[in-house]
């Protein structure tokens, strides 16, 4: 059973930067696709970014609405990713989680993960 813990939400203006933190209990995440999911109240989960694993080559995908602002990235030896967000806009509020599928490529549907952190809020004031 793997642990995610995520950390780095906070509460920014509207044009700031916040980095997100996801650390995984694993014996390692090298092969593992891991992506960032949002959730903003009254709606649907929206998939941000999904960074796959080694035998995918580690490249990653982002959603229409946060290319160009947000960066995924990750480091394998410390066994966490991480997720860099500039240029905020109010409508990035929202819970941020991440969360793990257990092969390289990222999942079409966000049921395909294995794996959820619980979450951290992320706040954008206009």
């Amino acid at each position: 059973q793997l642990q995610l813990v995520e950390s780095g939400g906070g509460l920014v203006q509207a044009g700031g930067s916040l980095r997100l933190s996801c650390v995984v209990s694993a014996f390692t995440i090298e092969y593992y696709s891991i992506g960032w999911i949002r959730q903003a109240p009254g709606k649907e989960r929206e998939g941000v970014s999904c960074i796959r694993g080694s035998h995918s080559y580690g490249s990653a995908y982002y959603a229409d609405s946060v290319k160009g602002r947000f960066t995924i990235s990750r480091d394998n030896a410390k066994k966490t990713v991480y997720l860099q967000m500039s240029s905020l806009k109010p409508e990035d509020t929202a819970v941020y989680y991440c969360a793990v599928r257990r092969v390289s490529t990222c999942p079409e549907v966000l049921s395909d993960y294995d794996y959820w952190g619980q979450g951290t809020q992320v706040t954008v004031s206009s």
